[in-house]
């Protein structure tokens, strides 16, 4: 008899063991690090939306955990906040690796960008010196204070792309090109009413 009541004790107290889950604090560990490597990759600028998928996904596992946590001990799952942890860590290093990709893309297009703002602004620039003056000078000084406006704005583009910022570094690389492309017509326009926007035509013998 005895012996059928220490058993039973030990059976008990297995099952106590068993039932009293842990949280998957290693997993959860994990997740948490792959998503800041992944928002360290540039993934809040790069992949938008798959990292707010993140974030939302890592609230989800704190929420799971802190229910389970409340519970009885004989009553706590940690299942599913183990689960989601672990589809968060590899979702996470996707989302990482896609970044860094679309990162490095998005370089490659700055720089390309920044080149052909910089000829743009070198093109006008070219063209300033020889806008006509005559009675428009006031219009051709506001042409050169444009045109020494945009010259300063190529410093912002090189910020942006030293700080990473890519996509703004193209924006502005855009905007930069289109209004030296305006200015320049403007210039080209006033030179032909003058009779200098076309190359004198060759004399016949």
């Amino acid at each position: 008899m005895k012996i059928v009541q220490m058993l039973g004790s030990v059976a008990v107290a297995a099952l106590l063991v068993s039932g009293c889950a842990k949280p998957p604090t290693e997993q959860v560990a994990a997740a948490e690090k792959a998503v800041l490597e992944a928002q360290q990759s540039g993934a809040t600028m790069y992949a938008a939306q798959d990292y707010a998928k993140l974030e939302g996904a890592l609230a989800a596992i704190k929420s799971e955990v802190t229910e389970q946590d409340g519970k009885f001990a004989l009553l706590r799952d940690y299942g599913k906040a183990e689960q989601l942890a672990t589809s968060t860590k590899a979702d996470a290093e996707r989302v990482k690796a896609d970044a860094i990709k679309k990162k490095e893309e998005a370089k490659v297009g700055a720089l390309q960008a920044h080149q052909v703002a910089q000829d743009a602004v070198k093109a006008t620039l070219d063209l300033v010196a020889k806008a006509p003056v005559g009675k428009d000078r006031a219009a051709v000084e506001a042409i050169k204070s444009d045109v020494e406006a945009l010259k300063a704005s190529l410093n912002q583009v090189q910020l942006a792309i030293d700080k990473e910022d890519y996509l703004s570094a193209q924006t502005q690389s855009k905007a930069i090109q289109e209004k030296s492309q305006a200015v320049s017509a403007e210039i080209q326009n006033a030179l032909a009413k003058v009779g200098k926007g076309k190359p004198s035509a060759a004399k016949k013998k």
